[in-house]
């Protein structure tokens, strides 16, 4: 995939969105892949490139696509004995996961329905997202896509590129607190969640930032300017 570089100044995020539609030409379909820590504002990231390729060149271009709906189901995650660390890298279909990401590639002459998580109920819910054939770039998003274990290490194999999205620890703990207290934590409980189990996820997730084509910052106010 290349060697890591950084996003300068001047680049703002229509040319990150110019970047990651010119992977993707006319009859073709790739994937893009964003990575980061929790709180570090790649869904944010994946979002708008996938908003803003459309904006370039047509609706239904570019389809987001997030881990997240691959989630163990709560019940699985109880039976496992890993309800209290849900997130971690053991608590996801990593296996389905990849192979979505297969069919994603090999299958552009019918509609691909992926999985979206859905925070309202705390599960996944299957056929959510919809793939259409005329999609050209779809946005994979997640914690785990550069991290070097099987099955995650055989991701970066089926991107055109994988980004990072790099953003200090204290801001990312000032944003899963805001993010889990707003889902319904006390400030307490989303601190200990945000240091404990989200902490935890951070340092496997942060060594994978060298497997990346390219870093971007997520502590300039995304959707915005990055450096």
């Amino acid at each position: 995939m290349g060697h890591v570089t950084s996003a300068t100044a001047s680049h703002d995020l229509t040319v990150l969105a110019q970047r990651a539609l010119a992977l993707a030409p006319e009859g073709h379909r790739v994937i893009l892949g964003v990575a980061g820590s929790p709180g570090s504002g790649k869904t944010t990231l994946a979002r708008t490139i996938a908003d803003r390729v459309d904006d370039l060149a047509g609706a239904g271009t570019a389809v987001h696509l997030p881990m997240d709906g691959f989630h163990l189901a709560n019940a699985t995650l109880d039976a496992l004995g890993r309800h209290d660390r849900k997130g971690a890298i053991d608590t996801f279909d990593g296996w389905g996961f990849v192979a979505l990401l297969e069919r994603v590639l090999a299958e552009t002459g019918n509609t691909v329905y992926a999985p979206a998580f859905e925070r309202a109920v705390d599960e996944p819910v299957a056929g959510s997202i919809p793939i259409p054939p005329g999609t050209r770039l779809v946005v994979a998003e997640g914690n785990y896509l550069l991290v070097d274990q099987d099955p995650w290490s055989r991701i970066p194999d089926l991107l055109a590129e994988g980004w990072f999205v790099t953003t200090p620890e204290a801001e990312r703990m000032r944003r899963l607190v805001d993010r889990h207290t707003r889902h319904g934590r006390t400030v307490e409980a989303a601190t200990a969640w945000a240091r404990d189990v989200d902490g935890a996820n951070a340092v496997l997730i942060e060594a994978s930032r060298a497997r990346a084509t390219l870093l971007v910052d997520g502590t300039t106010g995304l959707p915005g300017a990055v450096a």
